[in-house]
């Protein structure tokens, strides 16, 4: 499955690097692609992840999620 999520709040590419370390943390993620330029992220799981927990885990990274 392909997920994609805005990001607000990144700034720089460290930004990039924890929001990727944090999707990429969570078990059943396969990989993330997060763009500075687009302010999101495309995220590559398995079913049993879900947007709450994709969404935590930006917000726990310090980044706020935006609707899409």
């Amino acid at each position: 499955m392909t997920t994609s999520l805005k990001i607000e709040g990144m700034s720089c590419e460290h930004c990039v690097k924890h929001v990727k370390t944090a999707l990429e943390g969570i078990a059943g993620v396969g990989s993330a692609q997060v763009s500075l330029k687009e302010n999101s992220a495309l995220v590559e799981h398995g079913p049993e992840v879900t947007q709450e927990a994709l969404t935590a885990a930006i917000i726990e990274a310090g980044y706020e999620p935006a609707a899409l």
